[in-house]
């Protein structure tokens, strides 16, 4: 960053967010239209914004501050919480929280934040929304097994569980035909391409452009593994600690989780996949070991067709080698 750059911290909750400026002056406004316009009277022209990815609370000032033409940098929580911890603050205040992630914008390479379309905000929407009506389904067949459980349920119990369930089963339904279609809407060359690799079915396929804003926001199938949470952390440190890797599991589980379903039908359809699979329970690994490491390569498939442009094809080995 240009040495002129002026970095604001912000720490944001519900109601107010706190400010530290670079000369560790502390503002604190509310959360709000008002605020958000008394914000950004004290910004300097090289200004970069920086906050924490604090569930929805940032995202309002953040598309505010977009719209003012205000540069913005979002981080990762677990990245700050890392560089408290290296600092050895003892102070937890929202002041303080303010000043950290100023001073951690002061000593890091930043990633400055575009935002979203309106149908990826959209879809992002809806993809949460599922993910509610998935659990309340979850709960409503756990309920009604546990009525019939009972040896002598309820009629009028059962027969309101499944109609709620199948309103819910309705509804989502609904949500992922509109899904659908605010991704074809977008990306309609990108779902067929992805849908060519063997394993890879059209929920998936579709929760990976959600999520990625269509493979835009990676440079590279790494970056990309890493954010769904497959690549494996390594434990050694001398004799004494030998640790078996494991994935990281910090990235995106919806995704993860959906790889992990996707795997067990590449195995048995994608020439590439079944290799790895074999190649490392011939070694005596896991299987659940092999299988990750069948999420990961789907993953890298995706990405090599994402950015190239053209359908998954085996035998084109410029598309499986990218990395």
């Amino acid at each position: 960053m240009d040495k002129s750059t002026k970095f604001f911290g912000i720490d944001i909750s519900k109601d107010i967010f706190d400010v530290m400026t670079m000369n560790d002056q502390h503002y604190q406004f509310s959360n709000s239209t008002k605020g958000f316009k008394d914000f950004i009277k004290i910004l300097a022209l090289e200004s970069i914004c920086v906050m924490e990815a604090t569930g929805y609370y940032h995202l309002k000032l953040a598309y505010f501050l977009l719209e003012h033409k205000v540069k913005v940098s979002i981080v990762n929580p677990l990245s700050i919480k890392r560089f408290v911890q290296m600092k050895l603050s003892k102070i937890k205040t929202d002041k303080s929280d303010a000043k950290m992630i100023r001073l951690y914008a002061q000593n890091n390479e930043l990633k400055l934040w575009k935002g979203h379309s309106k149908n990826q905000i959209e879809a992002l929407q809806i993809t949460r929304l599922l993910d509610v009506y998935t659990k309340q389904s979850t709960a409503l067949k756990n309920k009604i097994h546990g009525e019939v459980t009972l040896g002598n349920p309820s009629n009028t119990v059962t027969k309101s569980l499944k109609r709620a369930l199948k309103l819910i089963q309705k509804e989502k339904k609904l949500l992922e035909e509109e899904l659908t279609e605010l991704v074809k809407y977008d990306y309609s060359e990108l779902l067929t391409n992805l849908e060519s690799i063997p394993g890879l079915g059209r929920k998936t396929a579709t929760m990976l452009i959600v999520f990625t804003d269509g493979f835009n926001r990676f440079d590279s199938a790494a970056a990309l593994c890493s954010y769904t949470g497959i690549t494996p952390i390594i434990r050694k440190s001398g004799t004494s600690v030998n640790g078996r890797p494991r994935i990281s599991k910090m990235g995106n589980q919806k995704l993860r989780n959906l790889l992990f379903l996707c795997s067990f039908t590449a195995c048995n359809h994608n020439k590439a996949c079944n290799d790895i699979y074999k190649r490392i329970t011939n070694k005596g690994k896991s299987k659940k070991l092999a299988l990750i490491a069948v999420c990961n390569k789907l993953l890298k498939q995706a990405f090599a067709v994402a950015k190239s442009g053209i359908p998954y094809d085996e035998n084109y080995k410029s598309i499986l080698l990218v990395h």
